[in-house]
C-alpha cells in the first residue's frame, strides 16, 4: 500500500507537520501557543473562569491546580457514551454547561480550565481499536500539560470505569489506554488546537449514539483541514 494511502501515516504526517514549528517545547514563546483561546477552547467564558478560580483555590501550586482540574473533569463531566447522555458537546463552555462529553470534548474543557490558570495545555491523540479486537478503529483524544521542573506531561480525563484507571501522578504517566494491537498508534505530537476532523465529527452528530457510530478515524483527515 502506498504510504500516502495508509491512514496511520496520514495522521502521523499531519501531526508531524503541525508539531514541527514547535518542536522545541522548552521555548517560552512556543508554550504561549498552548495558552491561547479559540472557538472551541473558550477559556475566557465567565463560567469557565469562575470554575477555574474555584479549582485553583484548592491547588495552590501549578501541579496542585493541574491535579484538581484533571480530577474534576475526569469525575464530574460524564462520558457521553458511558452514560448515554446528550447533547454531543464540543466547545469547552458547552461541555461545562451540559456536564457531558466524549473524550475529545472533555479534553477541550480540561485545556480551557488549565489555560485559564495559565498552565499550558495541548492535545494528544491515539488510534485505538473500538472493540479491542482490530478494525474498526477511531481516534481517542486527551491532553498534555507543561509543568514546572517536569516538562510536558500527558493525562487523560475521559473518565474511569471498569478496566480504565487514569490518574495524575507526574512524572509517571497513567493514561486511560495503551496501544496493544496492530493498527493502534500512540502519536507523540502535542498540538495547540484540536484536530478539525474531531471538531467536525462532534458538531455534526445529533446524539451520543450517532457519534458512537461515526467516531473519527485518521482516514477522515483526507476530508478535513488539520486544525480548526
Amino acid at each position: 500500500m502506498s504510504v500516502h494511502n495508509d491512514p496511520e501515516q496520514v495522521l502521523a504526517d499531519t501531526l508531524h507537520q503541525l508539531s514541527s514549528q514547535t518542536s522545541d517545547m522548552g521555548l517560552v514563546g512556543d508554550r504561549q501557543l498552548y495558552l491561547q483561546t479559540d472557538p472551541m477552547i473558550d477559556w475566557q467564558h465567565p463560567e469557565i473562569m469562575r470554575l477555574a478560580e474555584q479549582l485553583a483555590a484548592k491547588g495552590n501550586t501549578p501541579i496542585g491546580i493541574a491535579k484538581v482540574c484533571f480530577e474534576w473533569v475526569r469525575d464530574e463531566i460524564y462520558h457521553s457514551s458511558d452514560y448515554q447522555m446528550n447533547p454531543v458537546t464540543c466547545r469547552a463552555s458547552d461541555v461545562l454547561k451540559h456536564r457531558t462529553g466524549y473524550c475529545f470534548a472533555k479534553s477541550h474543557l480540561l485545556a480551557a480550565l488549565l489555560r485559564a490558570n495559565q498552565i499550558p495545555a495541548g492535545f494528544c491523540y491515539q488510534r485505538l481499536s473500538i472493540h479491542d479486537d482490530g478494525a474498526p478503529y477511531s481516534l481517542h483524544g486527551f491532553n498534555a500539560i507543561y509543568l514546572p521542573d517536569i516538562g510536558w506531561y500527558r493525562l487523560d480525563a475521559r473518565g474511569n470505569k471498569a478496566g480504565i484507571n487514569a490518574q495524575f501522578n507526574p512524572p509517571e504517566e497513567q493514561l486511560a489506554y495503551s496501544t496493544q494491537l496492530p493498527g493502534e498508534v500512540d502519536f507523540s505530537a502535542i498540538l495547540p488546537r484540536p484536530l478539525a476532523v474531531v471538531v467536525s465529527a462532534l458538531q455534526s452528530c445529533n446524539n451520543w449514539n450517532d457519534m458512537l457510530l461515526n467516531l473519527p478515524d485518521v482516514a477522515d483527515l483526507r476530508r478535513s483541514e488539520a486544525v480548526q
